[in-house]
C-alpha cells in the first residue's frame, strides 16, 4: 500500500508523468558515465592500489570471520551468529561497487548500462538497509545478554535469531523494491555523467530533467526512518546497558560488559555517522567531493573495518583464530611426517 501511495503522489506531478513516455526509451538504451574517484591522473594509480588492498582485506577478513564462527563451537552463540551474517552482508555490499570500479580503471572505461545501474542501485539499497536494521537489532542482543542474562537463552533463541536476520533482509529489500523502480523511471535528459563512483540515488537524480523535489522528499523521509528506527533501538538498548553496568559491583563484570559493547558501538558510530551525513543532511550542505569521501567511508572502508574491530578487540575471536591456526599447523606436521 505504501508503494502505491508513493506512486499516487508522483502521479499528481504532471511534469514527471507527462515527459515519462517521451524519455523512457532513451533512458533504458543509453549508458551512464561515472566521473568516479580516478579522475585525477596524478593520484589515480595510488588510489587504485589502496582501494584494491582494502577490497581484498575486506573479503579475507569477513571470510575468515564467517569461517571461524561456523567451525569453532565456542562461537556458536547468538551474538556471533548475527555477526557472521553482518560479515556476509559486508562481503556482498563491497562487492556490488568496488569490483566494477577497479575493472573499469584497468580497462580505461567509465560507463555503466541502464540495467547495470538499476541492478547496482537495488543491491546497494537492499544491502545497506539490511545492515542498518541488523546493527540496530544486534544492540538488542547485547541488552539482553547484560541486562537479562538468565533469560538470554530464551529471549535470544535460535528462532529469534533467524527472525532478526529475516527482518533485516525484509527491511532492506523493501527499501530496494520501493525506491529503485521510481528512481530509475525518471527521464534523464541532461548530461548522463554521474558525479560519483556508483549509482547512488542522490547522484542519479541530479541527472533527471523532471521535477524530483516531491520524490526526493519522500525518499528523504524513508531514509530517515530507516536510520532513526534502528538507531533508536541502539540508543535505547545502550541506555539500559549503561544503567545496568553502573550498578554492577564487580569491576571484572564492568570490564567484560564494556568490552563486548565497545566493538559494536564503534561499528555503529562509523556506519551510521557517514550514512546520516549522506541522507539526513540538507542538500544545500552537500558537495560532490565531500559526498564521495563519505560514501567511500561507509561503502568501502566500513566493510573492511567491521571484522577487524570485532576480531582485534575480542578475545573469543582471537582465541578461535589461534586454535584454527594450531589445527592447521598440526595437520601440516602430520602430512609432512607421512610423506
Amino acid at each position: 500500500e505504501y508503494y502505491h501511495f508513493i506512486w499516487k503522489i508522483l502521479g499528481h506531478n504532471s511534469t514527471i508523468m507527462g515527459s515519462m513516455e517521451v524519455y523512457n526509451t532513451s533512458s533504458s538504451s543509453a549508458d551512464f558515465t561515472f566521473l568516479g574517484l580516478f579522475n585525477r591522473k596524478d593520484i589515480s594509480g595510488v588510489l587504485f592500489s589502496i582501494i584494491s588492498v582494502i577490497f581484498f582485506i575486506a573479503l579475507m577478513a569477513n571470510g575468515i570471520m564467517i569461517f571461524l564462527i561456523r567451525t569453532d563451537s565456542r562461537l556458536h552463540t547468538p551474538m556471533y551468529f548475527l555477526l557472521s551474517h553482518l560479515s556476509f552482508i559486508d562481503m556482498m555490499y563491497i562487492s556490488t561497487i568496488v569490483p566494477k570500479m577497479l575493472v573499469d580503471y584497468l580497462l580505461g572505461q567509465r560507463t555503466i548500462s541502464f540495467m547495470g545501474c538499476t541492478a547496482q542501485h537495488f543491491l546497494y539499497l537492499t544491502l545497506v538497509g539490511a545492515e542498518f536494521f541488523l546493527l540496530g537489532l544486534m544492540a538488542y542482543d547485547r541488552y539482553v545478554a547484560i541486562c537479562n542474562p538468565l533469560r538470554y537463552p530464551v529471549l535470544m533463541s535460535r528462532r529469534v535469531c533467524w527472525m532478526i536476520i529475516a527482518g533485516s533482509w525484509f527491511g532492506g529489500s523493501l527499501d530496494g523494491f520501493l525506491l529503485t523502480p521510481i528512481t530509475m523511471s525518471f527521464p534523464f535528459c541532461n548530461s548522463r555523467e554521474i558525479n560519483h563512483f556508483f549509482c547512488e540515488a542522490p547522484a542519479v537524480l541530479r541527472l533527471a530533467c523532471a521535477d524530483t523535489v516531491l520524490y526526493e522528499t519522500v525518499m528523504y523521509v524513508c531514509c530517515v526512518l530507516m536510520l532513526l528506527i534502528p538507531f533508536s533501538v541502539v540508543i535505547a538498548s545502550y541506555a539500559r546497558i549503561l544503567t545496568t553496568v553502573h550498578h554492577m559491583s564487580s569491576v571484572e563484570g564492568r570490564k567484560k560488559a564494556f568490552a563486548t559493547c565497545s566493538s559494536h558501538m564503534t561499528v555503529v558510530t562509523l556506519f551510521y555517522g557517514a550514512a546520516m551525513y549522506t541522507y539526513m543532511l540538507p542538500h544545500s550542505y552537500h558537495r560532490p567531493a565531500q559526498d564521495k569521501v563519505f560514501s567511500v567511508f561507509y561503502t568501502i572502508l566500513t566493510p573492511m573495518l567491521n571484522p577487524l574491530i570485532y576480531s582485534l578487540r575480542n578475545k573469543d575471536v582471537t582465541g578461535a583464530l589461534k586454535r584454527a591456526l594450531g589445527r592447521f599447523k598440526g595437520t601440516q606436521r602430520v602430512s609432512g611426517e607421512v610423506f
